[in-house]
């Protein structure tokens, strides 16, 4: 079963880590990524399939191909200010080059399928991996039964990256390394598999500053009957915030995301999660007095689950509607 690993912490921490992890037949890669680089999350499955897009999202479905072994998903955050998407790729894609990985895929944005290829696509949740709907850019790569794609995206100071890497053959020890090189960029080596314990992040307490860093955040105080999609009545503390957090600042757009767990198929569940976000929208507008402009509402059904479906705390802490700010300066 896979196990997530949340953490804000340093990348010594991190090595210490990968020490208790135990040991298994993995294939690494290592990049070297600014320093100052951390890792904010890690999943990992023994056995798995990946369907790696291979083109973007056209015709309602996006192209892929299937790998199958052991899979590692792996996200860092790191401070850039200023710095583009691109900068950000630009040097991994060359050490995967020069790795002998085969570049097979690569898009932007708009080029990608915006909303569609970013929820198509596998990635970790917030506030973990931050993708910004307006600024993503993504790429996948193999080399031979092995598969590797980045996804890379920022916040207005905060850069993101998500490798995820399936496949692939070798054995070592599965310690998650982290060492100082000699250009003054951080050196990760990367196991396919590794058994690491599970720490939440806390949630944020200030919803408006929290958005502001480009995270979204769920609001968890929300109730809705079972399998129905009206939100229950009551007065709920994150709306309260979020209104007069809009209200105070007028300029600003959100959406409203919706979630479900993995029961019951896919287009069903969009359609739940959908109307979820609509109905939290409605009581913004109605309650708060939130013009309709300033607020989106959308769905996602299972594509994003924040923790595991297989048990029934998993699954309701994937029912949620998260909020994110999709204005850009």
């Amino acid at each position: 079963m896979a196990q997530v690993t949340r953490t804000r912490m340093t990348l010594c921490s991190v090595a210490l880590l990968g020490v208790l992890a135990s040991s298994v037949v993995a294939q690494a890669i290592t990049l070297d990524l600014p320093t100052g680089a951390k890792i904010a999350a890690t999943k990992v499955d023994g056995m798995s399939s990946y369907l790696l897009p291979v083109a973007g999202f056209v015709d309602g479905k996006i192209e892929s191909r299937r790998f199958e072994g052991a899979m590692t998903q792996t996200v860092w955050q790191m401070t850039a200010p200023g710095q583009t998407t691109l900068e950000m790729l630009m040097p991994l894609r060359a050490q995967l080059v020069k790795a002998g990985y085969k570049v097979l895929f690569e898009c932007e944005t708009v080029a990608c399928g915006g909303f569609d290829f970013r929820y198509g696509t596998l990635n970790l949740p917030e506030p973990d991996m931050h993708v910004d709907l307006g600024d993503f850019r993504f790429l996948a790569a193999s080399k031979g039964a092995e598969a590797i794609s980045l996804m890379i995206s920022r916040s207005s100071a905060v850069g993101f990256v998500q490798m995820t890497q399936v496949g692939g053959a070798g054995a070592q020890d599965p310690a998650l390394m982290a060492s100082a090189g000699t250009t003054g960029q951080v050196a990760l080596s990367l196991p396919a598999t590794a058994a690491i314990a599970m720490d939440r992040a806390a949630a944020p307490t200030d919803l408006g500053a929290s958005l502001m860093t480009g995270v979204a955040v769920a609001l968890d105080d929300l109730v809705f009957t079972s399998g129905a999609s009206a939100l229950s009545e009551g007065t709920y503390p994150s709306l309260k915030a979020l209104g007069a957090w809009l209200t105070s600042n007028p300029d600003v757009r959100v959406a409203l995301v919706g979630h479900t767990d993995a029961s019951g198929g896919l287009e069903p569940n969009i359609v739940l999660s959908r109307k979820r976000a609509q109905s939290v929208r409605q009581r913004m507008i109605d309650r708060y007095g939130i013009p309709t402009a300033q607020i989106d509402a959308e769905g996602v059904g299972y594509l994003a689950p924040r923790a595991s479906n297989m048990t029934a705390e998993g699954r309701d802490e994937n029912r949620r509607v998260e909020v994110m700010m999709t204005s850009t300066p």
